[in-house]
């Protein structure tokens, strides 16, 4: 168990949780929740409840329960710094659908664009060329 488990046990231990919802959650052993929160009974003096229904949802960076809030689209992150640790680790999954082919104005090669579909030069490079003449050291 890492100080990073122990401080996420502490944590919900505090919000009220069980050991079976914090052992789903940091998916660690029920046993191991367990014995460490038996050792450390003076960390958190909170009641425990019962959260272990099928309505919890965990982030998926961090596993730390996710609040959600009636009525709105379900949350995967915990906060926005989690979010985009979770997509900058994960950047094959990116649906990118605003692809656009082109032919550059000034050297005739075709050219891919991502978000802009009105695009007509193939670089910056080309571009400058074309606007200043092939004379123009850019």
């Amino acid at each position: 168990m890492t100080e990073i488990d122990i401080q996420r046990i502490n944590a919900m231990r505090s919000k009220g949780y069980g050991y079976k919802s914090i052992a789903k959650a940091l998916k660690l052993p029920e046993n191991t929740v367990k014995s460490y929160c038996r050792r450390h009974k003076g960390d958190s003096q909170v009641p425990v409840q019962d959260l272990s229904n099928e309505n919890l949802h965990f982030c998926k960076c961090c596993n730390l329960p996710v609040e959600q809030v009636k009525g709105r689209k379900m949350k995967l992150f915990c906060s926005d710094t989690c979010r985009r640790e979770w997509w900058n680790k994960h950047q094959e999954l990116i649906n990118r659908k605003a692809y656009y082919e082109g032919v550059c104005n000034h050297c005739g090669n075709s050219f891919v664009a991502y978000g802009n579909s009105n695009r007509k030069f193939c670089s910056h490079s080309c571009y400058i060329k074309h606007r200043f003449g092939d004379e123009a050291n850019g």
